[in-house]
């Protein structure tokens, strides 16, 4: 019985076996190799010319071939069915191509490629706002959405290579900075293919091209209701190079320059340096003049005249006004009204006004700028003859309009609304005559303008002073000083209407009540009749008599004197007049100073300054 158990089990064992040896031999009858094909064609550029030494690969396989001089390529035993070619070469963007078992006839599948040229590149800086603007490292740059990243070295440089020519939209990012978003279009890549971004400045948002909020904090401060540009004598001695220093202004970004017809803003248009790159940008101004204003019921109307160069009507400059709030929670730059189109080649009349009253006490920044609005060589240029503050426009060539002070000659052309309006010069308190620098012999704006630049940052007189040329202008480079005068002798007799003055707003406080002035004329016959008056806000006036040794009082409160002594090199020996201002101690006055026709005579009567001093 135990020996036909085990025979019965070991039967069993050897037909399973078997069944086990048959079923394998079946499945293996069963299974279909795949048939193998030839995959060939030709690799090109954008333009046709064959690509030479483009590696063509099948995903996940080891097949591969590189394209000849001609472009071609072939690939052989390629499974037919669905698979994926890959085509990759320095200097082009990489391209896929899906094939499947229909791309084959008579086992070959004919694949040809377009390769994008992909040698362009993308590069710039980062800079940090808040350390004095030093290249930064580590910010982190997206292209496209994370499409390519980089971080930027130590220098803050960043790069982009292999791209194709196409829009971009680069993300710079770090830490405690504001993010800061800039864009590249196709447009930009010409010449090398290399577009460079301008500096992005990072640590905090720029508010303006080139100016964060901590920026325009240190501005020029407006302090006075017109701004005058320009070497054209159109409305003599209003308008006129020697009595306009809108040109002594310093808050200018991009590009500007003084002009007989203005002082112009002007697009940044050179291809050397790389301008002609830029995109166009109908949000943000290309170059721009920026200043400080505080706005009050009677300054609120804003004016500007003005003209283009290089313009058409079917090619105008666009231009605008924008006003930012810096006390603002989150401040930003408002457009008020709208971008203006202008090709207008004489000056805007009615000039293009501008209401300022939404932001009624408070002090904002004004920025005037002008658009680039198209890529490539784009010259456009935008002129100001006169910017103006007051309630109402003011007349084409006039003086600003308003209320006149009561006891005030009105040949002053000094309205209330300047009186209350005009902001204290707090930046200065020594005034020079003496230009730092000579015009030069040149017959245009370039006898002047770059004089002019310096002016403020030296603390001139008359870029810190306000100019009133009713009847004359002046000599603004005089080698003694800077002189202010009168008309000859078909000038009016008078001692209350001036021929020429400046004006200042001041707060008068102990340690900052004394008005010094060193000046002298240069006549030992004819006598400079000239007069200091405070003005205060309330309108009263008040006529000062100097404390001196040299001259006269004369009719009306005019110092009548004769004093041609002093020099660049003896500053000790000209004329020295003292004023006490202590009575308006606490208040914020304007001093005027101006120049009388006193006597008949033919002689221009002249003040020359050499400096002037509030201590």
């Amino acid at each position: 019985m135990r020996h036909t158990k085990l025979f019965k089990m070991a039967s069993a064992a050897i037909m399973i076996a078997a069944t086990l040896l048959t079923n394998s031999c079946k499945e293996k009858e069963n299974i279909v190799e795949t048939p193998k094909g030839t995959v060939a064609g030709i690799v090109t550029d954008e333009l046709g010319t064959p690509i030479i030494d483009v590696e063509v690969s099948v995903k996940n396989t080891e097949l591969k071939a590189v394209t000849a001089v001609d472009g071609s390529y072939t690939i052989q035993n390629v499974p037919m069915d669905k698979q994926t070619l890959t085509f990759t070469k320095n200097g082009y963007a990489t391209t896929s191509s899906t094939i499947n078992v229909n791309s084959f006839k008579d086992g070959k599948a004919t694949v040809n490629v377009k390769m994008l040229i992909a040698g362009c590149k993308i590069t710039g800086k980062c800079v940090d706002a808040r350390n004095g603007n030093a290249g930064m490292k580590g910010v982190n740059v997206s292209l496209n959405a994370g499409a390519q990243t980089t971080t930027t070295d130590e220098n803050g440089v960043y790069l982009f290579e292999n791209l194709t020519i196409d829009d971009y939209t680069l993300l710079f990012t770090m830490s405690g900075c504001v993010d800061v978003e800039k864009k590249v279009s196709k447009d930009q890549f010409t010449g090398d293919f290399i577009v460079t971004v301008e500096d992005v400045r990072m640590g905090a948002k720029e508010l303006l091209p080139g100016a964060t909020a901590e920026d325009l904090k240190s501005v020029d401060v407006w302090h006075y209701n017109e701004y005058r540009g320009g070497k054209n004598s159109d409305a003599y001695p209003h308008f006129d190079w020697s009595t306009d220093f809108m040109g002594t202004l310093t808050s200018w970004y991009g590009w500007w320059e003084e002009q007989n017809e203005g002082t112009t803003i002007q697009i940044r248009n050179s291809e050397a340096e790389g301008h002609w790159q830029n995109p166009a940008d109908h949000e943000n101004f290309d170059s721009y003049l920026a200043g400080r204003k505080y706005i009050t019921e009677d300054n609120c109307i804003m004016s500007i005249k003005m003209r283009t160069h290089a313009c058409q009507e079917d090619a105008p400059a666009h231009w605008g006004v924008m006003v930012i709030d810096l006390d603002a929670a989150e401040p930003k730059a408002e457009l008020i009204g709208e971008i203006i189109e202008s090709y207008n080649e004489s000056y805007s009349n009615p000039d293009h006004k501008f209401d300022l009253s939404k932001y009624i006490g408070k002090e904002v920044v004004i920025a005037i700028g002008i658009y680039r609005w198209e890529t490539g060589d784009y010259w456009k240029q935008l002129v100001l003859r006169r910017i103006a503050f007051a309630k109402e426009q003011p007349s084409e060539w006039g003086y600003l309009p308003g209320e006149n002070v009561p006891g005030l000659d009105e040949q002053y052309k000094m309205t209330m609304e300047m009186v209350r309006s005009t902001m204290p010069v707090t930046e200065f308190s020594e005034f020079i005559g003496i230009s730092p620098d000579p015009r030069t012999d040149k017959d245009g704006p370039e006898m002047y303008r770059d004089a002019y630049k310096n002016w403020r940052k030296a603390g001139h007189f008359a870029a810190w002073w306000s100019c009133m040329p009713i009847e004359k202008d002046n000599e603004p480079f005089a080698g003694e000083g800077f002189i202010i005068k009168t008309k000859g002798g078909d000038a009016e007799v008078s001692t209350t209407a001036p021929q020429s003055y400046f004006y200042a707003k001041f707060a008068i406080a102990q340690g900052h009540n004394k008005l010094g002035l060193n000046a002298r004329n240069f006549s030992s016959s004819n006598a400079t009749f000239f007069k200091v008056t405070v003005i205060t806000e309330d309108g009263t006036v008040k006529n000062l008599t100097p404390e001196t040794t040299v001259g006269q009082a004369a009719d009306n409160g005019c110092w009548k004197f004769i004093h041609e002594n002093g020099s660049a090199d003896t500053p000790e020996d000209y004329a020295q007049f003292v004023y006490d201002l202590s009575e308006f101690n606490g208040k914020n006055v304007i001093v005027t100073l101006g120049v009388f026709k006193g006597e008949k005579n033919d002689d221009e009567n002249k003040l020359c300054i050499h400096s002037i001093t509030l201590k």
